[in-house]
């Protein structure tokens, strides 16, 4: 990996992690780390462009399907690559379809960029971890078989405490906050080979244990608000992706678009960004 490299385009690829669920914005729309990545690589390069591509609840087939010709047709600096963990919270998984998949991408979007990241990604602490951690595992271990055989990079949080820690991760159990969002970003954007900014495995301070009572409460309001319509979208084949497409596909054209800071020209903090057609 070059040190200090400039990096002129970012293509993201995946599911609800990489398109940011739930660092949630006063609009409503979600930021997460891949537009914080953007971000900060636009500050360093004039004329960057940057691509989302990732949309929620895709499962390792419909992000090969949907996300990976689109990606490796751009042709960026840098694609990032997050999938496959869907698959493994599902009650059935076939490890070997995932691993088929998996690869195939890995294959497509290797030579069509600068630069592949993949990731060993992160998982809260507690029993859901532990029920699926030996899928989880057998899909990181391929996750650094494939970045070998390609030249890709990975991303370790999975053994990062921190990102581990209950209070990096929303409501819903499922997804990270805006904090665990902004130290994905500075992992992938030290596994670039940039200057650190911060360390973004530094643990949460410590704080004084949750009450019991307070503990069933919370547990309650989860299983009402977010684990039991999980559920009932399982039971009836139905995703929270369904009829979403990602932030830079235009369904209407059925192509993705690029955006580009405001000002494209002028390197330092970025304002806003506008969408680049043709």
């Amino acid at each position: 990996m070059e040190l200090n490299a400039s990096y002129t385009s970012l293509v993201a690829v995946g599911d609800s992690f990489t398109e940011g669920m739930s660092d949630l914005l006063p609009d409503g729309s979600y930021r997460g780390w891949a537009d914080v990545l953007a971000t900060r690589l636009a500050a360093r390069t004039p004329g960057f462009r940057y691509a989302n591509l990732a949309v929620r609840g895709k499962l390792i087939g419909q992000i090969v399907d949907e996300q990976v010709a689109v990606a490796a047709a751009m042709e960026p600096d840098v694609i990032t690559l997050v999938g496959g963990l869907n698959d493994t919270l599902r009650p059935t998984c076939d490890m070997g379809m995932v691993r088929g998949r998996l690869e195939e991408a890995v294959e497509r979007l290797a030579p069509a960029c600068r630069t592949l990241v993949l990731m060993r990604s992160p998982g809260r602490q507690g029993p859901v971890l532990e029920r699926f951690r030996p899928r989880m595992e057998e899909l990181f271990a391929l996750v650094d078989e494939l970045a070998a055989r390609h030249g890709a990079v990975v991303a370790d949080l999975y053994t990062a405490p921190s990102l581990g820690d209950p209070r990096m991760w929303d409501v819903d159990r499922l997804h990270l906050t805006a904090e665990g969002h902004r130290r994905v970003a500075e992992a992938v954007w030290q596994t670039l080979g940039l200057p650190a900014e911060s360390d973004w495995r530094t643990p949460m301070p410590v704080t004084p244990p949750v009450r019991w009572a307070a503990r069933r409460v919370e547990d309650a309001r989860f299983a009402r608000r977010h684990l039991m319509p999980w559920i009932g979208r399982r039971l009836t084949g139905r995703s929270s992706g369904d009829g979403r497409a990602g932030s830079q596909f235009d369904p209407a054209l059925g192509k993705a678009f690029w955006i580009s800071p405001e000002d494209a020209d002028a390197p330092g903090p970025v304002t806003g960004w506008r969408r680049l057609d043709g």
